[in-house]
Formats: C-alpha cells, sequence, structure tokens
C-alpha cells in the first residue's frame, strides 16, 4: 500500500503467469518523476498502456462494463497526461468535458478480483481509485526483478480482504472539555492502515450494555468547525451525552476520513458538491461507492475494550448491521440529533433520503 500511496508501480502476476505494471493514474498530477519508475522497469512499449477504471468512473462516462469490477481503455501512443487526467478525476470535467472515442481492452473475468483489490488498496493509500497499466513483457524472470513490489493475483486477494488483527499500544488519561474523566486508547492494526482510537469516558462496566458512539474522523468538520457537515456537532454532542450517562460510555474515534475514501479525495467531492453534485453523487462521480466505511475493526476494538453487548448512539442503521454481523449484541439504538443549518441542510437531506439515516 505505502508504494501505491508514493505513486509507486507494482507489479501483479496473473494467473496466466503473466504480469502487469500498475501505477496510480493520479500521480500524472504531480509531475514526470513516474516515467522514471516504468522505465526502470524496461517494460517495451511504455508509451502506450491502459487505463483502469471502476464501475462508478465509468457510468460518468457513459462506459458500458455490463457488471465487471473494472473497465480498461486502450491508450493511445501519443497520450498525454492533461487527457488521461481529464478520464480520472472529474473536478477537471467542466474544463474537459469533451471525452473519447476509447477503444476498449478486454480481460477474463478472473481479472475482476485483481482490479477490484488493486482499487481498494488505492484507496486507504489516499489515491484515486484507478490505473495505469502496462502489460510486463521483461524477457527477465519477474519474481527476480526487485525494482518494484511483486505479488501474485492470490496474493492481492488476500491482502486486500483478509481482516486485519488489532493490537493496544498507548493508554492514558485524557481529561476533555464535556467529559473531564476520560481516558485514550489507541490501537494499531497489522495491515499497515492508520491508528484508530478510543475514549472511555467515566466507568463503563462490561457486563452492562454499555452506550457506544461510532465517529469516522472528520478533519473539516472535527478540528476546523466546518458547516458543510454535522461531524463536529455529533462529536461534541456525543462526548456530552456518553458523559451524562451514570456509567459513562466509549467513543470509537475511526480512521475513515470521507465514508472511508479519504481527507484529499473527500476535498475533491466537495469540489464536485461546489459544482451542484449532492455528497454521494460527488464521491461516484470519482470512481467510489457512496460509502467505504467497514466497521468490523469497530467491533475488534470494543471485543479488545472487554464491550460485546452495547447501545449504539447512532442514526445510521448501517452500523448496527455491521456490528451485528461482526458479533457485537446492539440492543438498542440511540439516536443523535441536531437542528440543520443552511450550511448543511442538504447533505443531511442527502443522507436521510438517499443512505437510509434515520434523522
Amino acid at each position: 500500500m505505502m508504494d501505491l500511496r508514493l505513486g509507486w508501480p507494482v507489479r501483479i502476476r496473473l494467473a496466466d503467469d503473466h504480469a502487469i505494471l500498475a501505477l496510480p493514474a493520479d500521480v500524472l498530477a504531480e509531475g514526470e518523476r513516474w516515467r522514471d519508475a516504468i522505465r526502470a522497469a524496461a517494460v517495451p512499449d511504455s508509451e502506450s498502456g491502459q487505463l483502469w477504471l471502476t464501475p462508478q468512473r465509468a457510468q460518468v462516462l457513459h462506459l458500458p462494463h455490463k457488471g465487471r469490477a473494472f473497465v480498461a481503455l486502450t491508450l493511445a501512443e501519443s497520450w498525454r497526461s492533461d487527457e488521461v487526467l481529464a478520464l480520472v478525476d472529474p473536478t477537471r470535467d467542466l474544463a474537459q468535458p469533451w471525452k473519447g472515442p476509447y477503444a476498449r481492452t478486454a480481460y477474463p473475468q478472473e481479472v475482476d478480483t485483481v482490479a477490484g483489490s488493486l482499487f481498494a488498496l488505492l484507496r486507504e493509500a489516499g489515491r484515486l481509485p484507478a490505473l495505469l497499466v502496462w502489460r510486463d513483457k521483461t524477457e527477465h524472470a519477474p519474481d527476480k526483478d526487485e525494482t518494484f513490489v511483486t505479488l501474485t493475483s492470490s496474493e492481492l486477494s488476500v491482502l486486500h480482504r483478509r481482516q486485519p488483527s488489532i493490537t493496544e499500544i498507548a493508554r492514558a488519561q485524557l481529561p476533555l472539555a464535556d467529559a473531564s474523566r476520560t481516558r485514550i486508547v489507541a490501537f494499531r492494526s497489522d495491515d499497515g492502515g492508520p491508528e484508530h482510537f478510543a475514549l472511555l469516558v467515566g466507568d463503563p462496566l462490561p457486563h452492562e450494555p454499555v452506550l457506544v458512539r461510532l465517529h469516522s474522523e472528520c478533519f473539516t468538520g472535527d478540528r476546523l468547525g466546518s458547516l458543510k457537515c454535522d461531524c463536529g456537532d455529533q462529536l461534541t454532542g456525543a462526548l456530552a451525552q456518553l458523559a451524562s450517562e451514570p456509567g459513562g460510555g466509549v467513543l470509537l474515534y475511526l480512521a475513515q476520513e470521507g465514508r472511508g475514501i479519504g481527507l484529499v479525495a473527500k476535498l475533491k467531492a466537495y469540489a464536485l458538491q461546489d459544482q451542484g453534485f449532492d455528497t454521494i453523487e460527488a464521491n461516484e462521480r470519482l470512481g467510489f461507492a457512496a460509502d467505504h466505511r467497514n466497521f468490523t475493526i469497530a467491533a475488534a476494538m470494543l471485543r479488545a475494550l472487554g464491550f460485546t453487548r452495547i447501545r449504539l448512539l447512532t442514526n445510521n442503521p448501517d452500523k448496527v448491521t455491521q456490528l451485528k454481523q461482526a458479533g457485537i449484541a446492539v440492543t438498542e439504538r440511540v439516536p443523535l440529533r441536531f437542528s440543520p443549518r443552511p450550511e448543511n441542510a442538504r447533505y443531511l437531506a442527502t443522507k436521510r433520503d438517499k443512505a437510509g439515516h434515520d434523522l
């Protein structure tokens, strides 16, 4: 994942024993350093290649995908970075509205798993879900070449789909303005992802159904006080409500910015919202699903803390469903509602009407 975050290619050995080099497509916006990476691999025809896009982005571009996990476009030998970026980054759509015609590249159905896993790793690495792909035709054996990280398609699938284990790495007192008797616990997962945190407010008892809030981090709302969302209100309101409970409660602060797409992608979604799209439409135009959050990590944190029966402080029924599927008994869903402001009224309406939140 770190290689993708740095904008470096990875080599994937496919089932038919040939290999591809995959490069995050949005690295084209960062200058010409990517060309050195491709040339270093001694890949013939490195000026040609393919562009892999998600079904969501393909839908925006009116490209049929027929249930496939990706669409592969063949790039002309004279392709330019700005042309590819216009396909990858929808914040450029108004400046470069005319695209195509497209030449498609066909792949067997089993490559869908490879593409889906790579898109997921790109998202976790803070990249847009689009790939520049070259077929690796080097004469030397790819598994002996250490220029790039090399994974087989099966290794890639396991890397993406396995459930990470977590470890507590720090614990300390952390008195807060609205919850003076609070402890913070830091957890690290073994998949190389960011740390997650638990706030133990008061003295919650594991043998009782404790009040729990799952809060996905929001830099703009939690720290900057943005009025575009209700995240800051939910964070402070949840802590105050937990502090008012006789036994206290637990707040899990999860590193899942922008419904799991990352901060930079969320800011690109904000730019699309400035053009008139709602929050879900913006995510899908970027090539993402409406919501990529996975709350199994929250279930693992709760178990590590000794809480398996909870009352969940949320307006989102999907959190209840995911926690129950992960083995946490949710005995009650407790609402957490705030009055809309002019700046976030549409955002809240979209959560209610399209995401099913109980507002």
